[in-house]
């Protein structure tokens, strides 16, 4: 593994990247959201400013223990996610999961 680790949204932008980039990076994909409002209850605390309760949904479990393994081996991590709301939203969770939040924190 590389020490520089780009992540994308989708499988084919990371093989698209892979083409340009080479072998001096890692590229991973995050297959879209790796975080969610949990659906069964409301998921912001309106008694706290609606502070936000976010759960790492069961399908994505396997991709998101994945990329929090590449991500302590990495020296560089490049969030290179869509340029819109979307691709921001998944890279500020991608971020969070990389600050070190544990896993009890967001399985439900």
């Amino acid at each position: 593994m590389s020490e520089n680790l780009v992540i994308v949204e989708s499988p084919t932008k990371a093989r698209t990247l892979s083409r340009f980039l080479g072998n001096k990076y890692t590229i991973e994909a995050s297959m879209g959201h790796v975080r969610d409002l949990p659906k069964a209850k409301l998921g912001v605390d309106v008694d706290h400013d609606f502070d936000p309760e976010y759960v790492i949904p069961r399908l994505k479990r396997k991709t998101v223990e994945h990329l929090r393994d590449i991500m302590k081996d990495a020296k560089n991590i490049i969030l290179a996610t869509d340029p819109d709301r979307e691709g921001e939203a998944i890279a500020w969770h991608i971020q969070q999961l990389a600050a070190g939040i544990k896993n009890d924190d967001c399985f439900p």
